[in-house]
């Protein structure tokens, strides 16, 4: 008998080192249901068994919550943390770690594809989420926004170089960057470090990790905006 999500979700989290909360796992789950609704009308995500959209989806999004902890720590304020996620797709991993811990986040959304943003701003209603919202547009090399971001990130967007140098713009000093890889993320590196000589950004920390039930290799690679 296959598992039930909360189940799932909450075996994951603590393999990763993370307290489940209640709360948020029903969120998630959730989140879940809706996703599966909509992905039988629009191409969202590739279909799979629930085991594996949860851990490839809303577990790996997951990974940067002990990162986001951290910074809000080291940031010694209660105040939001802002959060940009560029591609953000059905929301990974931007809207699964707004649901984790709402009040720790204002996350903005960028996410050019039109169906996905109905998607995603039915869901924002769905979990009466406040402090998200979804811009509908793609970002260019040297465009600027209202307002810079604390965290910047994104899931395999794109290229380690390209996806740096669209982000300075958005990052103020000290801003952290976080890109999403997979076992490849070494190679990445040393073409950003070929093609960037002289970077806006430095790479800070880089964490190597498996997913809880796969084992599938992840790294996340953290850089820091410098002054």
């Amino acid at each position: 008998m296959e598992a039930a999500c909360p189940d799932i979700l909450a075996e994951g989290v603590r393999r990763l080192g993370i307290a489940p909360e209640a709360a948020a796992i029903a969120r998630l789950c959730r989140y879940q249901t809706e996703l599966a609704k909509w992905n039988r009308r629009i191409n969202l995500v590739a279909a799979a068994p629930q085991p594996q959209w949860l851990e490839t989806h809303f577990l790996d999004s997951l990974t940067l919550w002990p990162l986001i902890a951290q910074i809000q720590t080291d940031s010694a304020t209660d105040q939001e943390l802002s959060l940009l996620d560029i591609g953000s797709g059905a929301g990974f991993p931007g809207l699964v770690l707004k649901c984790w811990r709402p009040a720790a986040l204002a996350v903005t959304l960028v996410e050019p594809r039109l169906k996905r943003v109905s998607f995603l701003r039915h869901l924002i209603r769905t979990l009466n989420l406040a402090g998200v919202r979804v811009l509908a547009q793609r970002l260019e090399p040297g465009q600027t926004l209202p307002e810079t971001f604390t965290v910047i990130t994104s899931r395999a967007f794109t290229a380690l170089a390209p996806f740096l140098a669209l982000c300075a713009p958005l990052s103020p000093p000290g801003g952290r960057v976080v890109c999403m890889k997979g076992p490849r993320a070494e190679a990445e590196l040393a073409r950003w470090r070929r093609e960037q000589p002289h970077p806006p950004f430095r790479l800070e920390e880089s964490r190597t990790f498996t997913l809880p039930f796969s084992g599938a290799e992840r790294n996340l690679l953290i850089f820091r905006k410098l002054n």
